[in-house]
């Protein structure tokens, strides 16, 4: 076993990066730590702009070959490694436990087996991928995709895993290379992911995976004239960062970023489920993009909804996410739990009431909180905390209801709680919001468009739009005639 090798739980996770087809070592290290109870899980990698430069120039290398790549032979290629993941989800799933908190049991059952998925969807999409040939004024016009080059993929730390293969899968099977940064404070399942790529067959320098600080070896990653696509998520500032940093080359850019999305109860929907739902919205110990954090209850039914809410979630089990009956995890890290615990403390001492939590509970941990009695343009309100805390707010009209909803600077999504199916269409038609449920929540299928509006996001991605986003998109247009005879 290397003197690079980190064992989690009996897994042998590699903490050098890859790059080309090998594992390269760093001068330096950083320590990757587990959010459970704080220990040093071991010490990663830590890149530069050398290895950058490197995993950048591999990728360069690699691509007229995998470009060329039939796309059965790729197709096949994403099923292989679809395969190896299933193989190991259960050492997979408890890696990413012990590196980011969240729930072994969720991993288990959901999040690996949709890694999975994510590379068979893509496989299987790229093959049916096509466009009807159309006439004009009797030129035929062929639309193809044609891969765009070497793509670096910047992925967060809340679902690791599943969040770089929504990215890596449509960018391998388009036909790119792939340079993956995983979040620093989550980095091993991608380590495992290059591993597991190997393995299936993916040429050397098709999939490269480095580690480090957004400010050491990101932004060379970010501005190198070489790449051709840069698809991130999380936050606004960042994503600011990495504009600026891709400008210089006009590199285009996927950006998936914050959210404060808002779950609207009006007062003819099933309350049950509405609760379910709205107690759900703390999953991963609220640091889920996604999440209805803002709940806005028709106020004829508000006192009803909170006592049902308030009863539902004090029964939570808070605890170690390795445990089969935890409920919610702990959060990433200190400096995140000091965020949190900043935002709800600012709110009580500017007046709002919490209904349950607003506090710390141990070192990594955060009650769940439900806020109320906050103004609309207050800070808890307006900004994303990232972690188990929600606001309620009342309306009494639609008006007043999509007002509030979309009265914040992001965009991502928003989920609606109705038993009328014509007020449904006229709130979703009004809302801003690149995704909305209706009467559900987290219901992802792969071919449908994903991506924020306003400050949630760049760009959509899903399906088809993967494919236009990591391919140069060529039309070709043939005259009908002034072909000369070469018999």
């Amino acid at each position: 076993m290397s003197e690079h090798t980190i064992t989690v739980a009996g897994v042998a996770v590699d903490a050098r990066h890859w790059i080309g087809g090998e594992r390269v070592a760093s001068t330096q290290t950083f320590p990757d730590v587990s959010p459970i109870d704080g220990h040093t899980i071991g010490e990663i990698s830590r890149g530069t702009a050398m290895e950058a430069a490197a995993a950048v120039a591999a990728a360069k290398a690699a691509f007229p070959a995998w470009a060329a790549t039939s796309r059965a032979e790729r197709a096949r290629i994403l099923h292989a490694i679809a395969d190896g993941v299933e193989k190991r989800i259960e050492e997979l799933a408890i890696v990413e436990t012990t590196d980011n908190g969240a729930l072994l049991r969720s991993h288990r059952r959901g999040v690996m087996p949709r890694v999975a998925h994510n590379f068979r969807f893509f496989a299987d999409w790229l093959l049916q991928l096509d466009h009807e040939d159309f006439d004009t004024r009797g030129h035929t016009n062929h639309v193809s995709w044609d891969p765009a080059g070497p793509c670096v993929l910047i992925t967060p730390w809340n679902a690791p895993l599943m969040l770089a293969t929504w990215k890596v899968a449509p960018a391998l099977a388009a036909g790119n290379t792939v340079v993956l940064k995983p979040a620093e404070w989550s980095p091993l399942t991608a380590s495992l992911l290059a591993d597991i790529a190997a393995e299936a067959g993916l040429p050397a320098g098709v999939l490269n995976v480095v580690q480090g600080y957004g400010s050491e070896i990101g932004d060379a990653l970010t501005s190198h004239p070489d790449v051709r696509r840069i698809s991130f998520t999380g936050s606004v500032p960042t994503a600011r960062r990495i504009a600026e940093s891709a400008a210089a080359n006009l590199t285009p850019l996927s950006l998936e970023l914050g959210g404060k999305s808002p779950l609207l109860v009006f007062a003819d929907a099933d309350l049950d489920l509405a609760v379910d739902l709205a107690v759900e919205q703390y999953d991963n110990a609220g640091q889920v993009c996604l999440a209805g954090t803002r709940l806005l209850v028709e106020g004829s039914v508000a006192e009803e909804f909170t006592r049902r809410f308030v009863e539902k979630a004090s029964a939570l089990k808070q605890g170690d996410p390795r445990d089969e009956a935890t409920d919610i995890g702990p959060n990433i890290h200190p400096r995140q739990l000091e965020k949190i615990d900043g935002f709800v403390q600012r709110a009580l001492a500017a007046g709002a009431r919490a209904v349950i939590g607003g506090h710390r509970k141990g070192d990594q941990y955060y009650a769940p909180t439900l806020l109320t009695d906050v103004a609309q343009d207050s800070e808890i309100v307006q900004e994303e905390v990232f972690g188990p805390v929600l606001t309620l707010q009342t309306f009494t009209d639609e008006e007043t209801a999509v007002r509030l909803a979309n009265d914040t600077r992001f965009g991502l999504a928003a989920t609606v709680f109705t038993g009328d199916p014509a007020r449904a269409e006229r709130i979703t038609a009004q809302l801003v919001a690149g995704t909305v449920w209706v009467n559900c929540f987290f219901v992802r299928d792969l071919q449908a468009p994903f991506g924020g509006s306003r400050q949630s996001g760049v760009g959509r991605e899903g399906g088809t739009w993967s494919f236009d986003f990591y391919c140069d998109v060529k039309n070709t247009v043939t005259a009908p005639k002034g072909w000369k005879d070469h018999g």
